[in-house]
């Protein structure tokens, strides 16, 4: 009894996530979450454009939370909207804008879109990106696919199966359709063959001590002949002194 309610659970959400994603198919969202809270369902969209989804004071957001409650008989459904950061390390976001421009301007300009994307994707700080762009008109009237790629990327692997950030699109056109895949390797991640050498360093911090000791040492001695030569001085002035008095003593016998 238990399993079936886990998955009954997981159907739900699963039907939840994509009424949502078809309901803001137009409005360029990334990705749905859902998690369940003392208040009720919190769902989080996820998207580079949050205006478009919430809408004009909030009316898609109104429209969303009562069909969620008519239709999926959800208590108290909270939308939260979440802006992404960079929406170049976003695979979702890139791919929906791939297929944007290739629906609207065709796929005679399939090698610049590419190209441009890949060198955004790289100017984000991933480590490593490719792009697949597959279906009629690239680049000619039969079905091909075009392979766009850069910097370091896992393929195979627990690395490439769990880390490799992917994501994949259908642009519908009326010669056909093309397929766009995408592959992302995040900047913050730690692969594990990767071999960092340290410098030693202890060697320059002992040599730095000694110099800063030899430094040291000059000035003392630097003060003790300051400190001798003003007392010879005095000194020999003294001896001066007594001799004027001498021959001045002398002079008046």
């Amino acid at each position: 009894m238990i399993e079936r309610k886990f998955v009954s659970q997981k159907i739900k959400e699963h039907m939840v996530q994509e009424f949502i994603a078809n309901e803001l198919d137009k409005s360029g969202h990334n990705r749905i979450e859902i998690k369940r809270t003392p208040l009720g369902e919190k769902i989080i969209i996820y998207t580079p454009r949050p205006g478009l989804i919430v809408g004009r004071k909030g009316e898609n957001i109104k429209k969303l939370t009562a069909t969620l409650k008519n239709k999926f008989q959800m208590e108290n459904p909270q939308i939260e909207v979440s802006e992404i950061e960079d929406p170049f390390l976003d695979p979702n976001a890139v791919v929906d804008k791939i297929v944007y421009t290739l629906e609207r301007f065709g796929p005679k300009r399939f090698k610049f879109v590419g190209y441009q994307t890949l060198q955004r994707i790289m100017d984000a700080g991933a480590l490593g990106a490719e792009i697949v762009i597959g279906g009629v008109g690239v680049p000619g009237a039969r079905a091909k696919s075009w392979r766009f790629s850069d910097g370091y990327l896992k393929k195979v692997g627990n690395v490439s199966q769990t880390q490799v950030l992917r994501a994949e699109a259908v642009a519908n056109l009326r010669r056909g359709s093309i397929g766009v895949k995408i592959s992302i390797l995040p900047p913050d991640l730690k692969l594990p063959d990767k071999i960092l050498i340290k410098k030693e360093e202890k060697e320059v911090e002992k040599v730095e001590e000694k110099t800063q000791e030899i430094v040291k040492e000059e000035p003392e001695e630097k003060k003790e002949e300051n400190e001798k030569k003003p007392k010879e001085e005095k000194s020999e002035e003294n001896n001066k002194k007594t001799v004027k008095e001498k021959d001045g003593n002398n002079k008046k016998k």
